[in-house]
């Protein structure tokens, strides 16, 4: 039996400080700087992605991520006067857009239990990047609300969604989502996502070993030709509370082998730099990508890490920022917004903060022994998002 491990440190309310860099170090809003260069990190990797969790809480109970045990009854989640209000998150979303964000992936927890995140859609929906072009902003939900849900998102000026669906056998489903919740819902949700106009609507679906593995081909045969991408992911570390051991993935060569069984796929080029998933397409007849099938991703965060051209930085809902899904500590920027921290302030410290990042924990997974990945805390997933 696999020994539960339980944190002993909140990473909510723990936070590094951030630099108080002088306002010259970043540049004004609504422009990228004087050499038109993009902002980078210590590795070279540009800031264009930020993904923006609104709430700690959600209405599954999924093993890989709040696992009932952990996440019962008695969990303390956030308080409401904790979280960043949308005019903060707006805020801040409109400072990294100054620095080179062009994609906003709203996020939990469940996003959709946030009060009212129709009107943060279309304060995001407002904003505009450095070339003047509107923002690519998505969400990622387990759809239980998505059905009632999806044309006011897509009013509001929601791009996309990515929905979270481990399995289509019911039983299987229910077993993995912790609160007995049917599959064919997620599936209702997902088709009024679609005939809302939220294209191209995004599955990602868990593997791991002994629990879904007999799951990866009804997934792919049923949303095969239905303009649905259907993304298998790695089973990773993630948090602390899972219970994650290597023998438990399912490594994404072994999933490519098994749906090639079933029918042929071709390498697709990546849809834009930085990509999580490698594309793979469905053949046709004449063994070349038939568009009418549409295509699979495969994200191999544990045995293909895509650590070196990560473009991805992370909000919490109580307004800390993290660089890294991995990461045990990010930099409160709550804090310094009701300090009266001007944008140029802002502005210099995210730029210091993300041209001094390096992590790349993922690459160096394989390096750590086991003991030293078991013992290095991770801030939770349902925190800061996937």
């Amino acid at each position: 039996m696999n020994r539960r491990v339980i944190e002993l440190v909140d990473h909510r309310t723990a936070a590094l400080d951030l630099p108080r860099a002088a306002a010259a170090a970043a540049p004004a809003p609504g422009h990228s700087g004087g050499s038109g260069t993009r902002l980078r990190d210590a590795l070279g990797r540009p800031l264009r992605d930020l993904r923006i969790s609104v709430t700690d809480r959600c209405n599954f109970r999924c093993s890989y991520c709040m696992p009932k045990d952990v996440f019962g009854n008695t969990r303390q989640y956030l308080p409401h006067s904790a979280l960043l209000t949308f005019e903060e998150i707006t805020r801040l979303a409109r400072l990294f857009v100054a620095q080179g964000v062009t994609k906003l992936r709203i996020t939990g927890g469940e996003p959709l239990l946030r009060r009212g995140i129709e009107i943060l859609i279309a304060q995001l929906a407002a904003l505009r990047g450095l070339a003047g072009q509107p923002l690519d902003i998505s969400l990622t939900t387990n759809a239980a609300l998505l059905a009632r849900k999806a044309q006011t998102l897509k009013n509001a000026g929601l791009s996309r969604v990515t929905v979270s669906l481990d399995g289509l056998d019911d039983a299987v489903f229910r077993r993995m989502n912790g609160v007995d919740f049917p599959v064919a819902q997620v599936l209702a949700g997902i088709e009024a996502a679609r005939a809302a106009g939220l294209d191209p609507v995004k599955v990602n679906m868990v593997v791991q070993r002994g629990v879904n593995e007999d799951q990866i081909l009804p997934m792919a045969r049923h949303f095969r030709g239905t303009g649905v991408t259907v993304r298998f992911v790695e089973f990773m570390d993630v948090g602390n509370t899972n219970g994650w051991r290597m023998r438990q993935v399912v490594p994404s060569a072994r999933v490519l082998r098994l749906l090639q069984t079933d029918a042929p796929l071709t390498p697709l080029q990546a849809s834009a730099p930085g990509e999580t998933a490698r594309r793979w397409g469905w053949c046709g007849a004449g063994g070349q990508h038939d568009a009418a099938l549409g295509e699979i991703g495969l994200i191999s965060s544990v045995t293909q890490a895509f650590c070196a051209d990560c473009t991805r930085a992370r909000l919490s809902t109580d307004g800390k920022l993290f660089l890294c899904l991995f990461a045990s500590q990010g930099y409160d920027l709550r804090e310094r917004q009701h300090a009266g921290a001007s944008d140029a302030e802002l502005l210099a410290a995210l730029a210091a903060v993300w041209q001094s990042r390096a992590d790349r924990y993922s690459q160096l997974r394989a390096s750590l022994p086991g003991a030293a990945r078991q013992k290095r805390p991770h801030v939770e997933m349902s925190y800061i998002g996937g």
